[in-house]
């Protein structure tokens, strides 16, 4: 599963997608909009994304995982549109025969999304606005 949505992203969905019999970890990454930030009030988020080419670069990112690890059982979700604060707005989870590997491998997960798919957020403080690409 690797996905850019408008709706809000179902967590349980997401592991279930990554998750398998064989798995004794499942870890999950869940980014939330958080209510401050560079010590401004943040009112939400919105995100945009170009969907297919964000699409094409999350399954990018389980190919990597895959080729590195050795694990297929990974989901990414992001969420585009307005997020409220509290709200996930990327949902990563990737399921390994034990814990130690799928933490690593979940990191690296946001660390390339973060850096390498199209999608762009605009920050809404209590004072203003200002958009931010990709690595933010």
């Amino acid at each position: 599963m690797f996905e850019v949505s408008e709706r809000p992203i179902d967590l349980n969905r997401v592991v279930e997608a990554a998750r398998q019999d064989d798995d004794g970890a499942a870890v999950t990454f869940v980014g939330v909009v958080r209510n401050e930030n560079r010590g401004r009030t943040v009112l939400y988020l919105e995100y945009e994304a170009y969907p297919e080419m964000a699409g094409a670069k999350l399954r990018e990112i389980g190919g990597e995982i895959l080729s590195k690890w050795g694990l297929g059982h990974v989901a990414i979700v992001h969420r585009v549109g307005r997020i409220e604060v509290g709200e996930a707005s990327v949902v990563i989870a990737v399921g390994a025969p034990h814990r130690a590997v799928a933490f690593e491998a979940c990191h690296y997960a946001i660390d390339r999304l973060k850096v390498t798919v199209p999608v762009w957020k605009k920050e809404v403080y209590a004072d203003g606005e200002v958009w931010l690409g990709t690595g933010n």
